[in-house]
């Protein structure tokens, strides 16, 4: 992957984000930089760090620097029978940042869609997830899961309420032998083990994995979900998905979809969503909702390291220089696409790919590097 390949900054994927999610009918929301902390408190395993800088309002409230969008277009949003609402949203969040591991504000970008969702309005999402990677990087995968499956074969092993939280940490890992111990702990057998063994071990492009699953898990169990998963699919038409059962988010707020993106260059993921209605009704909504989020933070950490050159041209002058010598060198050399910037001296710690100096009307090249 070329520089030329990926956005250079934050707000190049803003932009180009921001054009994508308003041609599909997603229109902006904008909110408050701050939150009432007990919204966090209530929702803490919701977020991705429980680290929240807090103060104390005028009015003796405890308040919170925005650690999280989600739920506040959620706070601030309402049922509407029939009706989905479609956001999109790039705001400032304060929270310790996945690269450098101290308090950042971060830019993120994503998208809600709530209210009456349909398998249409999930795949919109997850077309959107993907094209979204697909114009920050064009090398990229998109994790995608269902929670529907993968709760019903943890169901169908009968494993203990206590013994739940590890083996969906075994799942997360792809621990296949940490599950079997668990469950050999717990007295249940191999074949209770098969629905979920089938699962964690299938990974791949969607046809290949669809087709797998198909033979091997029951319909009345697993249909209704395995239905969805393949329908979905079916209008993403996009060759850098892949179904990964190991993407897991907090089950007791996301259930049906969920996902992870990945670009090339970064350990982590940038992207990170899924369908959120037990979220919903634990907020006193009766409606669904689906979205994802974007990590900006992540994306300039990786451009900041392949940025070579902070820019191409430094262009040196002196008093005794013409001005307007000095303002058509500079317009001739941004109208070939060069970066320029004119000064008397070179600035400490720049990194250029050229040094020139003007004399009289001559240019002379003093350094060029490749």
């Amino acid at each position: 992957m070329t520089e030329k390949n990926l956005l250079k900054n934050e707000e190049a994927a803003v932009f180009e984000l921001r054009k994508l999610y308003s041609s599909f009918g997603y229109q902006q929301f904008k909110m408050s930089k701050f939150e009432e902390y007990d919204l966090y408190v209530r929702n803490k395993s919701f977020l991705v760090s429980d680290h929240v800088i807090t103060f104390t309002d005028t009015n003796g409230k405890l308040m919170a620097l925005k650690p999280d969008v989600t739920l506040s277009i959620v706070k601030n949003s309402k049922d509407v029978p029939g009706c989905v609402q479609k956001v999109y949203y790039n705001e400032n969040v304060y929270r310790v940042s996945g690269s450098s591991h101290s308090y950042k504000e971060i830019m993120q970008v994503g998208l809600e869609c709530l209210g009456d969702i349909d398998d249409y309005a999930i795949s919109e999402v997850v077309m959107l997830a993907a094209e979204s990677l697909a114009r920050i990087s064009p090398d990229f995968v998109l994790d995608i899961s269902h929670l529907g499956l993968l709760s019903a074969a943890i169901d169908a092993t009968g494993i203990s309420d206590e013994a739940r939280q590890s083996l969906l940490r075994c799942v997360g890992e792809k621990n296949l032998h940490g599950v079997e111990e668990l469950c050999s702990a717990e007295g249940i057998g191999e074949e209770k083990l098969i629905p979920l063994k089938t699962l964690m071990s299938s990974y791949g492009a969607p046809a290949a994995v669809l087709e797998k699953l198909e033979g091997l898990l029951t319909d009345e169990v697993f249909g209704e979900a395995l239905k969805q998963l393949k329908s979905i699919l079916s209008v993403v038409p996009s060759e850098k998905l892949r179904i990964d059962f190991s993407v897991i988010n907090d089950m007791s707020y996301y259930n049906g979809i969920v996902l992870k993106g990945f670009i090339s260059g970064i350990p982590q993921s940038i992207l990170s969503g899924g369908q959120y209605d037990l979220m919903m009704q634990r907020a006193g909504r009766s409606s669904g909702a689906m979205g994802f989020a974007i990590y900006l933070d992540l994306l300039e950490e990786l451009t900041s390291q392949r940025v070579e050159f902070d820019i191409d041209t430094v262009l040196l002058y002196d008093k005794s220089t013409d001005l307007k010598v000095l303002s058509d060198t500079v317009r001739e050399l941004t109208a070939k696409g060069l970066s320029v910037t004119a000064q008397k001296a070179v600035p400490e710690k720049l990194k250029y790919r050229q040094l020139l100096k003007l004399n009289e009307s001559e240019v002379e090249i003093l350094e060029a590097n490749a």
